[in-house]
C-alpha cells in the first residue's frame, strides 16, 4: 500500500477534487478531500508537498485518495468500514467536515452535520455514529473525559468548575490552543452540562 506521496504539485482541479503529484517523474492522480485541496490550492502548482493516501482496488478500477494528515487518513479508513460508506462517501464527508468537526459530530451524535455531505443521507449518517462512536472515543479521546449525552449526570457531578475543566480537556484533545479555548469558554454558561459547554464553545471556535 502507498502510505504517502512526497513530490511536486503538478496539477490541481478543484471542481473535480483531483490533484496530480509528480514523484520522481511519475505523476500520481489523486481524488482528494476538501482539507487537502484547500492546502494544495493555497500552496499552488510547482510546490513540493506530501499527501497521505489510501488505495481503493476494485475489479474495474484502482483509485488513489489523498488525505491531508495521518489523522485524516485514519478517520477515512474508519469511515469506509461502516456499512454503506465507500471511499467516495468518506471523501465527501471529509470534504464537508474537518477531522475535528467530524470527531465532535460523531461523539455528540450530530447526524445532521454528517448528512450535509453530498451523497450521504440521514440513515448513513446514523450508521456512521452508531458504528464509530466507541472507536472514535477510544482512538481519539484516550485519557480525556467522555462527552455525555444531554441530560446525563457526570461522574464528577455537575459542579461548574468541573464542567469547565472537562470541556477544556476535550477541546485540547480536539487540537485547539489554550488561548482559543479560554476565549471561547469565557462566553459559555459554566452551569450547563459539559456537552452543552463544548457545543457552545465549538460554535464560537468554528466561526
Amino acid at each position: 500500500m502507498i502510505y504517502c506521496l512526497t513530490g511536486e504539485i503538478l496539477y490541481l482541479n478543484a471542481t473535480a477534487m483531483t490533484a496530480v503529484i509528480d514523484c520522481a517523474g511519475v505523476g500520481y492522480k489523486l481524488t482528494v478531500s476538501g482539507n487537502t485541496m484547500s492546502r494544495l490550492s493555497a500552496a499552488g502548482e510547482g510546490v513540493h508537498t506530501r499527501v497521505f493516501t489510501y488505495m481503493s482496488v476494485r475489479e474495474d478500477a484502482v483509485d488513489l485518495y489523498g488525505l491531508d494528515s495521518p489523522e485524516e487518513l485514519e478517520i477515512f479508513k474508519l469511515l469506509i468500514k461502516v456499512d454503506g460508506v465507500g471511499p467516495k462517501a468518506a471523501n465527501s464527508i471529509l470534504s464537508v467536515l474537518s477531522c475535528q468537526e467530524l470527531i465532535y459530530a460523531i461523539v455528540s451524535e450530530d447526524a445532521k452535520a454528517i448528512s450535509r455531505a453530498p451523497g450521504v443521507g440521514a440513515k448513513t449518517a446514523a450508521k456512521v455514529i452508531l458504528e464509530l462512536h466507541d472507536k472514535i472515543e477510544k482512538n481519539f479521546f484516550t485519557g480525556a473525559p467522555v462527552i455525555q449525552k444531554k441530560g446525563a449526570v457526570s461522574e464528577k457531578g455537575i459542579a461548574a468548575k468541573g464542567n469547565l475543566s472537562d470541556a477544556k480537556d476535550a477541546l485540547l484533545v480536539l487540537g485547539y490552543s489554550k488561548a482559543e479555548i479560554t476565549q471561547a469558554l469565557a462566553k459559555a454558561d459554566s452551569h450547563s452540562p459539559t456537552e452543552d459547554i463544548i457545543r457552545d464553545a465549538l460554535a464560537i471556535l468554528m466561526r
